[in-house]
């Protein structure tokens, strides 16, 4: 196998396969970093047998060469040298030649490294999931869903399945939701033309995070299709496969308040500053809890306090606050995580009680949901 690559495209790839590579792989070869070179251009791939990433390095793209003077061929490099040498390397191309020992050379400039690579025959075979049953959707919706729902889900292995998000799609309606049994955050998104449906999918939230970091913020389509037991996210020249999680996702819609007893709407920014003021003295039983009290002509009272340290009051004035007087405790870092995933300018908050779940809502009826269920205090 030999190729020369422009350096930036290459490192490109190494980033974005790297995410699914760890150094404590179960098989020994999956530390590595496969390396496939046809005529079309070079893929490279990373797995850790629950995310599988692979990215192509078209030869031509948009009339820019890529890749040239290319001996197909491949061979698994070690993951653990191969992006610092490619990173440190003194020019913009780079020219990899593996033999038939595996002795993999790398040459740039005046640079030249021996790395001792490993027979791509041994790395294990990525499943190729149909792409019939699937559907498309745009890059930048598929991370505002990821983003406004992922942070919701919950970190303790105890109930493994809260530890990914719930994805549905029926009748062209694409739902994520995510919950820790503390919060729950849940996305509609209305998907064209989807001549497919998802009943209940749970799709680990390392996955959904991992994938965010890779997607671009554009207009491009995601092709996501599935199995009993696969998701894969594909584009252009990306191929991202996670396992799903096995289990039941708990049904969460009958979590969702009905009735109200009091609304407030408010500035999202204004009261995002306010808690987290709040918070900074907020150290109740380390749940960093703050108070929200409702006084006359529209002013809501946040306050916090902590016996060894001081206590913390401060009053906005809110566009509207209706219903009966309330005087609830939260989580404040979980009500901080809300009203940023939201991204409006005006919330609306709905309280049925001191001690029941509420709700928010952006003012514009867009279809996303924050709920936070409050915290006893004594």
């Amino acid at each position: 196998m030999k190729f020369t690559i422009q350096r930036d495209q290459l490192m490109g790839s190494i980033q974005d396969v790297m995410k699914a590579i760890s150094s404590r792989a179960a098989i020994p070869i999956l530390t590595g970093m496969k390396i496939d070179a046809t005529k079309d251009g070079v893929t490279l791939t990373g797995s850790d047998s629950d995310i599988s990433i692979e990215s192509f390095v078209p030869a031509e793209e948009d009339g820019e060469i890529n890749v040239e003077q290319i001996e197909q061929g491949s061979i698994v490099v070690q993951a653990r040298f191969f992006p610092d040498i490619i990173k440190k390397l003194p020019e913009s191309t780079v020219e990899i030649d593996a033999d038939e020992n595996f002795n993999v050379t790398i040459r740039s400039g005046k640079a030249e490294f021996t790395l001792n690579g490993q027979d791509a025959d041994e790395y294990p075979q990525l499943p190729k999931l149909q792409v019939d049953d699937s559907f498309e959707i745009e890059t930048k919706l598929l991370k505002s869903i990821i983003n406004q729902t992922v942070f919701a889900i919950s970190s303790m292995e105890t109930r493994p399945i809260l530890t990914g998000v719930n994805m549905k799609l029926v009748d062209n309606k694409l739902s994520f939701t995510a919950t820790d049994s503390h919060r729950l955050a849940s996305k509609e998104l209305p998907i064209e033309d989807a001549n497919v449906s998802f009943e209940s999918l749970v799709i680990p939230g390392k996955s959904l995070n991992e994938l965010n970091k890779i997607l671009s913020d554009t207009d491009e389509k995601v092709t996501i299709s599935a199995t009993n037991n696969l998701i894969l996210f594909h584009t252009k020249n990306l191929y991202f496969l996670s396992r799903l999680l096995d289990g039941n996702y708990p049904e969460t819609s009958r979590l969702i308040p009905t009735d109200t007893q009091t609304d407030i709407q408010a500035r999202t920014a204004e009261l995002i500053r306010t808690i987290d003021r709040a918070s900074l003295l907020a150290r109740e039983e380390r749940n960093n809890v703050v108070k929200l009290t409702t006084r006359d002509n529209n002013v809501v009272e946040i306050t916090s306090h902590s016996p060894e340290v001081g206590q913390v009051e401060e009053q906005i004035t809110v566009p509207s606050v209706d219903g009966e007087p309330l005087n609830i405790s939260f989580s404040a870092k979980y009500m901080l995580d809300a009203l940023r995933a939201i991204d409006h300018d005006e919330v609306k908050i709905s309280f049925t009680g001191a001690m029941r779940p509420f709700i928010i809502r952006p003012i514009n009826d867009e279809p996303i949901l924050q709920l936070i269920l409050p915290v006893r205090t004594y």
